[in-house]
């Protein structure tokens, strides 16, 4: 399963949604997805990929990592995984 699979099959679970009900221009809002499911799937994804994701729950808006879309997760999170694949 690609990086974009998995993290549309979290958000999807999160949101009580079909895979195919999700798309990259989504916001997790429009998904009905609120903070604290927000803060789950953020977890979940780390959990997936045994990854650290810069992100404060309490502040998602300022944190470095773009949450603005699925896509935009999806982008974030395959660029988190190639750094992590980098470091000696």
């Amino acid at each position: 399963m690609d990086v974009k699979d998995k993290v549309v099959e979290i958000i999807a679970e999160q949101a009580v949604l079909e895979k195919s009900d999700v798309s990259m221009d989504n916001t997790l809002e429009e998904l009905g997805i609120d903070s604290l499911g927000l803060v789950e799937s953020i977890f979940a994804i780390e959990e997936a990929f045994d990854i650290s994701i810069p992100f404060n729950a309490n502040e998602p808006t300022e944190s470095d990592f773009d949450i603005s879309s699925v896509g935009s997760i999806v982008a974030g999170i395959e660029q988190l995984i190639a750094e992590q694949r980098a470091e000696p």
